[in-house]
């Protein structure tokens, strides 16, 4: 009788290198201080726009994708805790070409969301700054973001966990402040746009009621909340840097699905029964837009700032995930190895340089298409997310049925309802794929999407035939600093 983790240490060997530095409290707030970004305070104002009210059933379909496919990512991790994660599993499990463009399509997918969120950045400065352009702002922020990831990863550990308590705190407090106005003190609520408004649950019905775009236009939310959970697979790939692992991953699964519902759903709510649907915006964040709603003074201000350090924690989350990523494909041998190589402080450097690339392409398209550059790179990005999710469900099919059919052994975690979960979600997420296509705003998803695939698989092909199935040796040898 094999035993499934046995077979799997070959992998998990020759990725050895990283510091096993994060702590469990730090692995929990970065699982959803991962998931609470430009998706929250930004992109659901685009999602509203699709769905209006209705957006409410948006976010919970995307949430039940998302718990989901974090418990079958849990069940993984726990049995095998890699910085490949994900990556690693489709290799050992599907094949290794799966692994290859699981790998490669999330990198690039993380790559092109970093850009999302410097892009975001930009917009959050013109609040205070409407005159600096926006290219200055994404080169700045960036350069301190880097510059973290380039330390170790105990300063990344420590600077998001920061980061994501004062994003869990700003958005409790706006919870707080929202059930006042709405359940004690509606009359509150001055204006928007000039016009008295009193706040309350009458708006889900006002301006065309509950569906004003009918079901499809609630079914393409959906897309936007997917890709305002993205991240949260990230925990998985920390789970290689992590002191426990298996306490850790667990910890954060439990906490992710209360915070997910919690701050995504009531947030949303609040938000729809104090401003009218109809005053969404995709270029300005809904929590701004009720601060000044409320007319509480400097309130749109703080909250401003808030939106601006949340795109900062997902940029520097996404910053170390795709750093992984690399690291994992190079020590697999699917990338240069010195990609695999890491410094004195256990950090890939050569790695993280590379995947900055998404920032370049936002300060380009800053430049050049600065009212349209958000909805560009996200509609770009969305593909890698989407087909990553999807080959999450199916490398957890092939997972658990190796996992039973050689060994029987007992999961410390488990997944309940396999398979009809499992490939639920799957087929979920091939419908939302195909979904893009029939939506102008993020046809560029399959249009972009599909021959990058084809692209992948043909290098895969050149590549494996090339270096046949020799694994890259040990590259954990040390860089100068």
């Amino acid at each position: 009788m094999h035993d499934p983790t046995q077979q799997f240490q070959k992998i998990i060997e020759r990725e050895r290198g990283l510091q096993r530095s994060l702590t469990p409290g730090q692995m929990s707030m970065i699982a959803i201080g991962g998931a609470i970004g430009t998706g929250l305070f930004l992109g659901s104002g685009f999602a509203i726009g699709f769905a209006g009210p209705s957006v409410l059933l948006s976010y919970a379909i995307g949430a039940v994708i998302a718990i989901v496919l974090m418990g079958c990512l849990a069940e993984m991790t726990v049995a095998h805790p890699t910085s490949g994660s994900f990556g690693a599993y489709a290799e050992h499990y599907i094949s290794p070409w799966a692994g290859f463009m699981v790998r490669y399509a999330y990198w690039a997918c993380i790559v092109l969301a970093v850009g999302t969120e410097v892009t975001a950045i930009a917009l959050y400065m013109k609040y205070w700054f409407p005159a600096v352009p926006g290219w200055f702002w994404i080169a700045s922020f960036s350069a301190a973001l880097v510059l973290i990831n380039a330390f170790s990863v105990k300063v990344f550990g420590a600077v998001e966990y920061w980061f994501s308590l004062i994003k869990i705190a700003a958005i409790v407090g706006f919870i707080l402040l929202g059930a006042y106005i709405v359940f004690v003190a509606p009359a509150s609520l001055a204006n928007v746009g000039g016009t008295a408004q009193l706040a309350g649950f009458h708006h889900y019905v006002e301006h065309g009621g509950f569906f004003p775009h009918g079901a499809w236009g609630m079914w393409v939310a959906v897309i936007i909340a997917i890709f305002s959970y993205l991240s949260i697979e990230m925990i998985a790939v920390a789970a290689g840097e992590a002191k426990d692992p298996e306490t850790a991953v667990t910890s954060a699964f439990r906490s992710t699905v209360v915070r997910l519902v919690l701050f995504y759903l009531l947030t949303l709510a609040l938000m729809l029964a104090i401003v009218p649907w109809t005053a969404a915006s995709h270029d300005r964040s809904p929590f701004v837009m009720v601060m000044e709603a409320i007319n509480t003074p400097g309130a749109a201000g703080v909250i401003n700032f808030v939106v601006l350090v949340a795109a900062l924690s997902s940029m520097n989350s996404q910053l170390y995930i795709t750093t992984r990523m690399m690291f994992s494909l190079s020590r697999g041998g699917y990338a240069p190895q010195r990609l695999g190589q890491v410094n004195r402080r256990g950090v890939p450097l050569a790695a993280l340089l590379l995947s900055t690339v998404g920032i370049a392409l936002a300060v380009l398209l800053s430049v050049v298409y600065p009212d349209a550059s958000f909805t560009i790179m996200m509609a770009i990005a969305m593909f890698g997310a989407l087909f990553t999710w999807m080959m999450i469900f199916v490398t957890h099919y092939f997972f658990r049925r190796h996992w039973n059919r050689h060994g029987k052994i007992p999961l410390r975690f488990r997944m309940i309802g396999f398979p009809v979960l499992t490939l639920l979600g799957a087929g979920l997420m091939l419908a939302i794929m195909t979904t893009t296509l029939f939506v102008a705003e993020f046809r560029m998803t399959l249009i972009f999407g599909v021959p990058f695939l084809i692209l992948l698989s043909l290098a895969y092909f050149f590549w494996y035939g090339r270096r046949a199935s020799a694994p890259v040796r040990d590259t954990a040898s040390k860089l100068s600093s």
